[in-house]
């Protein structure tokens, strides 16, 4: 039978712990790497109610992107629910592991599935980082690449509307830039506001990301740039392309697990319209 094992050590064979950010805390979170695996379920998120899900549909195995432990934990008091979740996944014996930014740098990872899903071509790394010391090839972080037409800042938020899936995203642009046709793009999942300059640099129109504060929205604006703050979630791209993966991959070795997705909005944000 196949052990949670077995997947880790395909999966890093696509996105190595080593292209991770060296901030990050990549791989086997919490259980028995030897667990014997007979259902997966890939989520962007380990939250107390993910678990709850994983539970009642007897999952053996949680592959998420964001890591479930972050922040050292100085104790294990379970009125905390997010210790409490902890205890449940130990109590339940789930087996949970991290691909965070070793997924977001890896080519053909989280970056390429959010330029895909917005039709970028002619698509490459917004920043080389280093080598993969499995394929050899350059990778880094972020994407850039042109849209497949040009539009106007409005249209172009409109776009990210419709190919990301969202109910509503923060556009930030210059007034004299409204009219202004943006070509080339920039995308870059989860907190990315540092890298705005960088972008910038790189001759994009517009930068795609989300967690944008105000102070940094306005020092966007005066530079120039057209941003679409869509929100940390859209990452939620990696489960259904994650899930994919594992199944080619269980189909490849004749492992015998089911593979499914956490139906589980993690979204801690509601958008309110007047």
């Amino acid at each position: 039978m196949t052990t949670v094992n077995d997947i880790i050590q395909r999966f890093e064979l696509f996105a190595n712990p080593k292209l991770a950010e060296s901030w990050d805390h990549v791989g086997l979170q919490l259980g028995n790497p030897e667990r014997k695996v007979r259902r997966v379920m890939v989520a962007l998120d380990c939250r107390p109610e993910v678990v709850k899900e994983a539970i009642e549909k007897q999952v053996d195995f949680i592959f998420n992107h964001h890591p479930a432990m972050f922040h050292a934990v100085k104790t294990l008091d379970v009125r905390d629910p997010q210790i409490a979740m902890y205890q449940a996944l130990l109590n339940h014996d789930i087996t949970v592991y991290a691909a965070h930014t070793n997924l977001d740098n890896a080519n053909g990872g989280m970056n390429d599935w959010l330029a895909d899903q917005l039709e970028l071509t002619d698509v490459e790394p917004l920043q080389l980082t280093g080598v993969d010391p499995i394929s050899g090839r350059d990778y880094g972080m972020g994407r850039i690449g042109e849209l497949v037409q040009p539009m106007s800042p409005a249209a172009f938020g409109q776009w990210c509307l419709e190919k990301l899936d969202l109910k509503g995203a923060r556009l930030i642009v210059n007034p004299m830039d409204q009219k202004q046709l943006i070509k080339r793009v920039a995308v870059l999942g989860g907190s990315g506001q540092d890298f705005w300059q960088l972008a910038k640099k790189r001759g994009a129109d517009a930068y795609v990301t989300g967690d944008v504060s105000y102070h940094f929205a306005h020092d966007m604006i005066a530079n120039h740039l057209t941003v679409v703050d869509a929100g940390h979630h859209i990452e939620v791209v990696c489960q259904d392309r994650l899930a994919a993966l594992l199944e080619k991959w269980r189909q490849e070795n004749g492992w015998d697990f089911e593979v499914i997705t956490s139906e589980v909005n993690t979204e801690p944000f509601e958008f309110i319209v007047r």
